[in-house]
């Protein structure tokens, strides 16, 4: 499969995640609810690949990267995240988490030595400019606390670190399938285990449309969505797979207006523009100028 479909398909999927997320939560804890999404995204991967005979043998150093995967892919950066968004408007998370692609360029540099695209800044620059413009309405309103900036700052870290986790992964010859589902297997262990020590109230929501959003945000949201990212990442680098970020939030509006009659203003036009021109700064091809003819004199 081309590397842009893995690309689109990330960026299509995790748009629609924002309402699945939004249908979920308002079912169940923030907390339960993540923990029974990657219950259910590792137990489907696990027993399909159990079944298909797929699920590769691997040592205790290659599960030890997978455990890292698992911190902070699948579990620790979800809550750092949904705790942000309990207490800061959708738009204003949107704009920070849009930063995943500067911090996986520094992230890289820091921890790797990669030396990120030279292209990254003026397309960070550019989506993250878009990004605010498009939930301008939201930003107005302010109404976010130092606690939960910090929490969408922590969360959007973590998944950066996770995206270079997942190149060490590739280094110690994990197959991706099999890896991603230990990853979010131990990732649910882990969410289990934090559930336990916040002493959650433990129980299975009746509404249909929780169990609904869990399935969307655990096969394609999880299994799909993250075995196109890391492939991705694999490809391109982390520091431009890291814009999908930027563009999912525009996707997740296009859905708004759809379901929820979202108005698109001129400034939110102007920031999906900036948002999408950010996406072509970063993947454009160079432009090849044909050498000058040479005439003998």
């Amino acid at each position: 499969m081309p590397i842009s479909i893995h690309y689109v398909l990330t960026v299509l999927i995790w748009g629609l995640t924002w309402t699945a997320i939004r249908l979920q939560v308002e079912s169940a804890p923030v907390d339960l609810s993540v923990f029974y999404r990657f219950v259910m995204a590792s137990a489907t991967a696990l027993i399909v690949l159990g079944a298909a005979r797929k699920l590769p043998k691997l040592s205790l150093k290659q599960h030890g990267w997978l455990v890292l995967q698992g911190l902070t892919l699948y579990s620790v950066n979800f809550l750092f995240i949904y705790r942000a968004a309990e207490s800061m408007t959708s738009g204003l998370l949107a704009v920070v988490f849009s930063l995943a692609a500067l911090f996986n360029a520094f992230n890289g540099w820091a921890w790797m030595r990669l030396r990120p695209s030279p292209r990254i800044y003026p397309a960070v620059a550019l989506g993250v400019t878009g990004v605010a413009l498009l939930f301008w309405h939201d930003l107005n309103l302010g109404g976010a606390t130092l606690p939960a900036i910090l929490f969408a700052l922590a969360g959007t870290y973590w998944f950066s670190l996770g995206n270079l986790i997942s190149l060490r992964v590739r280094e110690a010859e994990i197959p991706l399938l099999g890896g991603n589902a230990w990853a979010m297997f131990y990732g649910a262990v882990l969410l289990g285990g934090w559930c336990l020590f916040q002493g959650v109230d433990w129980y299975l929501p009746g509404e249909t449309s929780f169990w609904g959003a869990t399935l969307f945000l655990a096969i394609p949201g999880s299994i799909i969505a993250f075995y196109s990212y890391i492939t991705v990442i694999r490809t391109v680098g982390a520091d431009k797979a890291g814009y999908a970020t930027v563009l999912f939030p525009v996707v997740a509006l296009s859905v708004s207006t759809w379901l929820e009659g979202f108005e698109w203003t001129s400034t939110a036009v102007i920031g999906a523009t900036l948002a999408l021109l950010g996406n072509y700064v970063l993947f454009r091809k160079p432009s090849t100028r044909p050498a000058a003819a040479v005439t003998d004199q």
